[in-house]
């Protein structure tokens, strides 16, 4: 225990925190966002997500639109096509869809499907069940009309061969913190989660991940969990994570956020206390780590709140103007 709570207080608990107020006082209170999303390539995802609205789309056409956007972008490789392999060189995929009437639908370790998005709302809208995984979640895909692509390209694999020259088979948190990746920075996440309401209030949310890095086979990590990657709720709001998902998993971290906006918090209020929450649990195991959360409420107002620096986000606002911002941190480094 006294280890534990060394490095909280070496990484400066109380002196680093951001006060509730003063982060929430980042954004102007007259903000209001359409599309919310995680990190910098969010914002292509978003402008997607945007113009499917004002085509006169659904919200989850538009989750689902802005979703595609990465997992078909050759030179991401957190998501979809070219995603870093697990260990035995498969590219696997996780992701979820949800309404805030109760439909979800996700996907798990789905293989040779660029778009898992759109097959977890396959099983939302076709099957009688939540959650399709592995070799079945493939088969329902090529059932469903999706063809068959490799997803691992050669600059993908070329990582996973460098990997293979050092590497110890055995599970380690931040395995895929290595030469190109900065503990806490842009490129030390695995996911994108988007958030979507519309003007009368409704919402929904998507969150889809090609995993760890060269994680074990079988992994899966948050995202394709509800209420671990992303929970969304009438009337109260929307949550998505990203980072390290085993520590959101552990927390069920979105479903926690939703739960504080029920129970009277802000989005950023809400998304600070879980960040603590994983904090004060977890103690010197998070040393390193990156967890970042993104919360939206049906009146626009947005939270964001991770706990290293680094974590960007993307807004769309009511007018489709986009613009990225960096999340305020727990610890300053």
């Amino acid at each position: 225990m006294n280890d534990r709570r060394s490095f909280l207080a070496v990484a400066g608990l109380m002196g680093g925190l951001l006060p509730l107020t003063a982060a929430a006082k980042a954004r102007s209170a007259g903000d209001r966002a359409t599309i919310l999303s995680t990190w910098d390539f969010g914002a292509a995802a978003n402008n997607a997500a945007f113009a499917r609205l004002r085509a006169g789309g659904s919200l989850i056409d538009a989750v689902e639109a802005g979703a595609m956007v990465p997992e078909a972008d050759p030179t991401n490789h957190s998501v979809g096509y070219s995603g870093y392999p697990d260990r035995d060189g498969h590219v696997t995929l996780d992701a979820v869809i949800m309404d805030d009437a109760g439909g979800v639908g996700a996907v798990a370790a789905l293989e040779d499907t660029i778009h898992a998005i759109s097959v977890a709302r396959r099983v939302m809208e076709w099957t009688p069940h939540t959650m399709l995984v592995g070799a079945g979640a493939t088969r329902f895909a090529r059932d469903q009309g999706f063809p068959r692509t490799n997803l691992l390209t050669p600059e993908a694999e070329q990582a996973w061969r460098d990997w293979l020259k050092t590497a110890k088979y055995q599970p380690r948190a931040n395995s895929e913190n290595t030469d190109y990746r900065t503990p806490g920075g842009a490129l030390d996440h695995d996911t994108i989660g988007i958030l979507a309401r519309d003007a009368g209030g409704r919402m929904a949310g998507a969150c889809t991940t090609s995993g760890m890095a060269f994680k074990m086979a079988g992994r899966v990590g948050d995202s394709p969990q509800v209420g671990a990657g992303l929970y969304v709720e009438a009337g109260v709001g929307a949550a998505t994570s990203t980072g390290l998902g085993e520590e959101v998993t552990r927390v069920s971290g979105t479903a926690r956020v939703v739960a504080s906006m029920r129970a009277g918090r802000t989005p950023q209020q809400a998304c600070e206390e879980v960040v603590r929450h994983i904090a004060r649990l977890r103690g010197d195991a998070i040393k390193g780590v990156q967890v970042g959360f993104l919360a939206l409420d049906p009146r626009g107002a947005i939270g964001a709140f991770c706990l290293l620096p680094g974590f960007t986000y993307a807004v769309t606002d009511d007018r489709g103007v986009t613009t990225v911002h960096k999340a305020a941190s727990l610890f300053t480094a």
